[in-house]
């Protein structure tokens, strides 16, 4: 018969940096949570992801009696300036569309499971960080992350993987409380810079600024624009400010040679002037929110950033994408962009 034991150590060969179990009891909180908050989280339900059903695993698999959650770390390496700048650094080094490194030592865990006659799924709706901190994995912080207990000097750069399973074993005990230090201060709250972190362990998810680079459908509004700074997809502001990340932002890592190779796809000319064809083959493997007919959003948010860098340099390269865009959410954030780095050469246009 398998053990916990087993499980523990086959995680470990497969790459997973930790490992907890809990039980497969209903999330309930997080079900009040969602229901009481509908309006914030609204748009994911159209999306497809019914996060309310997720709160239940039984809705997943219906003999479910654990939930066994493997921790991966997404910021082992080392990522360019350029790339750090501008996306998220969970978005830079993803297998989702691939599948040739994660999903497969996901599948090599699972094949194990299903070789010992466990049954099991792995859902994308579950609250993955709850169960995380419900299997001992970590605390919160105040941005609403989970803070690893061992991984990446306790720090946030990890994701939480929910196996849901249909034998039981002995939960590990919860973790379920917020971890900051009281001298923190808020930090992350207070430079967030578009208010979507309302107070310790409360967002808006419609104010994030993930939401706004690659979801939202209208120009970005006014008052976000200068705020949002040099972001393109994602953002790391809550995390970079964090204290409790500082012994991990401080190491010295090895660089990622597969985002330092791509580096020179992501530049921002290139971006602002890509086609369907550019975008398919060099970005959209890599940062799959949206299709080619979203193109407009990633040009938008390019001359956002470019307007927000005060360089001149971008001049010529926004005037060119006046001239060769017709979305009018495109032409405004460049019109935009001009008005906010100025001076004579971008009045004269």
């Amino acid at each position: 018969m398998i053990t916990k034991g087993d499980i523990v150590e086959k995680a470990i060969q497969c790459g997973f940096g930790d490992i907890g179990f809990t039980t497969a009891e209903p999330f309930d909180s997080q079900k009040t949570l969602l229901i009481e908050r509908r309006d914030e989280y609204e748009w994911v339900l159209k999306l497809g992801l019914d996060l309310i059903s997720g709160t239940d695993p039984r809705t997943i698999l219906p003999d479910a009696r654990t939930i066994i959650v493997l921790m991966e770390g997404y910021f082992n390496e080392a990522f360019p300036s350029s790339m750090e700048n501008h996306f998220g650094r969970c978005y830079l080094d993803d297998d989702c569309v691939l599948q040739d490194r994660l999903a497969v030592r996901i599948k090599a865990f699972r094949s194990f499971l299903r070789d010992n006659g466990i049954g099991s799924k792995v859902p994308f709706h579950l609250p993955h960080r709850l169960a995380a901190a419900r299997a001992g994995l970590g605390t919160f912080g105040k941005n609403c992350l989970l803070y690893s207990k061992k991984m990446s000097h306790k720090g946030s750069w990890v994701l939480p993987i929910a196996v849901v399973i249909d034998r039981d074993f002995t939960p590990d005990e919860p973790t379920l409380e917020v971890g900051c230090p009281d001298w923190c201060k808020n930090v992350c709250i207070t430079a967030c810079p578009t208010g979507a972190l309302k107070g310790p362990r409360k967002i808006d998810p419609r104010r994030c600024i993930s939401y706004f680079t690659y979801l939202d459908r209208q120009i970005t509004p006014m008052e976000l624009r200068a705020p949002m700074g040099l972001w393109i997809y994602g953002c790391d502001r809550c995390q970079n400010v964090c204290p409790r990340n500082t012994p991990w932002l401080a190491k010295k890592l090895p660089m990622n040679k597969k985002v330092a190779g791509m580096a020179n796809d992501f530049k921002l000319k290139k971006l602002l002037h890509m086609d369907k064809d550019y975008f398919n083959t060099k970005i959209w493997p890599h940062m799959f929110y949206g299709s080619d007919k979203d193109l407009w959003r990633w040009k938008m948010n390019v001359a956002r950033a470019m307007g927000n860098t005060l360089d001149d340099r971008y001049i010529s390269a926004l005037v060119k994408a006046f001239l060769n865009n017709d979305d009018e959410r495109v032409l405004g954030m460049i019109a935009w962009a001009l008005g906010r780095i100025g001076g004579p050469k971008a009045e004269k246009h």
